[in-house]
């Protein structure tokens, strides 16, 4: 793995294809938020009101696509929301950003890594935990390592596998309902079952838009492979069509199914770990369609699904690392590309921390579960810097005298887009854990809301040692030089 001492002499490699860019962004919102936790929404809410959440998260997230489609069609750039931040609004805000975004899924692997011990107990419960563990960061190395081409195809196998999956549950989940599978029809018996469809009113559906919101991470991805997409402007606006309509229907269509079958009052439909994989609502689903093996067939999807997550989690900050080197915000080396266009030193860097968290994991719990609650929000801090950069974008855009057609995609219904993704960000951050302030319990509200203060910190960091400001509309770097230089 010979390191380029020169890394202006190398580039980063655009190998992905269209394909591959759909299935990360696919394979980053479709994991265990759908195949476990979406029957805690349903338990919560009701199955109205889990819906209601869903469809409106659902529309956030196409609207911070468009966004983020716009401006990574004209500004293709790995690590993308550091850089149309620091670019758009103040290289404050775009420090901060890249910092935020790369602690949230260098924490997210070690999660996972630990997640995939969990998941391989239920088959050979007598093994060691940390040996599946390293095995499993063993392998998403060495993926990562050898091209991007080997991680997009790996990812677009492991992300089909999970379509799959929830086609066939929609699939057989209608034929249930129906009756023409696993007995008599139910209809929408359960969908209108007690105090259903809607259980608690309005402060339940809030709560369960921040469980939707955590079960769309992921989907913001496409941004950071725009740099290493073969063909961008064609490639990116097609996968955000796909992809969202996609995961709308996905999810929407599989809590209809699951309300339909489950009454809201099961207390099956707690589960929201991995450890609750025999009481997952798809499992459930399968079994009662008469699939004896459920527990064993939806444990081996949730592996490939933990194993996606990973993977995406090393690429993702990865890159972002790398490209915070770039401009500075990071130790130089972090920029170092291999003879294959890689950057080596940020993948090795970023895999001593996932596997320091591990460790923390096994041998200081509570250090693990600090790092943990510290990137709880940060996922959502990241689609509010994607909303703010686009608005300042395009008004800079506007303020400059250019053309909206030398823009190769177009976001849809603009302002409104960024400023009611704006909106729906805070009101999913403030509404974390709201009943830790109503009983103010200080503990549980510094578990929850870790993220923000952590982020203020590395922004007034940053600000007050170079003095930077909110770049003037006028002032706003829109050319698009840099492109050639990735």
């Amino acid at each position: 793995m010979g390191v380029n001492k020169h890394p202006q002499q190398s580039h980063i490699r655009r190998a992905l294809k269209t394909r591959h860019l759909s299935m990360i962004a696919l394979g980053g919102s479709i994991g265990t938020g759908l195949f476990v936790a979406s029957g805690s929404a349903i338990s919560t809410a009701g199955p109205g009101g889990a819906l209601v959440a869903y469809i409106g998260i659902g529309l956030m997230v196409f609207f911070l696509m468009t966004s983020l489609g716009e401006m990574a069609t004209y500004l293709p750039v790995t690590g993308s929301f550091a850089t149309y931040s620091k670019r758009f609004v103040d290289p404050a805000l775009g420090f901060a950003m890249g910092w935020n975004y790369w602690f949230n899924w260098a924490i997210t692997l070690a999660v996972d890594i630990s997640t995939v011990a969990l998941v391989m107990k239920f088959w050979l419960p007598n093994v060691p935990s940390w040996i599946f563990s390293l095995a499993a960061l063993a392998i998403i190395f060495c993926i990562n390592a050898f091209s991007v081409l080997s991680f997009g195809e790996t990812e677009y196998w492991l992300a089909l596998i999970k379509v799959i999956t929830v086609i066939i549950f929609l699939i057989v989940g209608m034929l249930t309902i129906v009756g023409i599978m696993g007995g008599h029809a139910v209809g929408l018996e359960n969908f209108f079952y007690k105090k259903a469809p809607f259980v608690g009113g309005i402060p339940t559906i809030l709560s369960v838009f921040v469980v939707a919101g955590f079960s769309f991470q992921g989907t913001e991805l496409i941004g950071i492979t725009a740099g290493e997409s073969k063909t961008p402007e064609k490639s990116i606006p097609k996968a955000i069509k796909q992809v969202f309509w996609r995961i709308l229907l996905f999810y929407i269509l599989s809590i209809f199914v699951i309300a339909c079958l489950i009454p809201y009052t099961s207390s099956n439909l707690l589960g929201s770990s991995t450890n609750d994989i025999t009481i997952s609502p798809f499992t459930l689903v399968f079994r009662r369609a008469g699939l004896a093996s459920a527990a064993s067939v939806m444990n081996a999807v949730i592996l490939t699904s933990v194993l996606s997550s990973a993977n995406s989690g090393m690429y993702a900050s990865t890159r972002m690392l790398y490209s915070l080197a770039r401009s500075g915000d990071a130790p130089r080396v972090f920029g170092m590309l291999n003879i294959r266009g890689i950057p080596f030193p940020a993948l090795l860097g970023t895999t001593v921390v996932g596997l320091f968290t591990f460790l923390a994991s096994v041998y200081g719990t509570r250090i693990y579960t600090f790092l943990v609650s510290a990137s709880g929000l940060t996922g959502f801090i990241a689609w509010l810097g994607i909303a703010i950069s686009h608005y300042r974008f395009r008004r800079a855009f506007k303020k400059q005298g250019k053309s909206l057609d030398e823009l190769r995609y177009r976001a849809k219904l603009f302002p409104l887009g960024p400023v009611l993704s704006l909106i729906l960000c805070i009101l999913v951050i403030v509404g974390q854990d709201l009943k830790s302030f109503a009983n103010w319990d200080w503990q549980a509200i510094g578990v929850s809301y870790m993220s923000v203060p952590l982020f203020l910190v590395l922004y007034l960091y940053y600000k007050i040692k170079y003095h930077t400001k909110l770049i003037p509309l006028e002032s706003i770097d829109l050319k698009r030089t840099d492109i050639k230089k990735e």
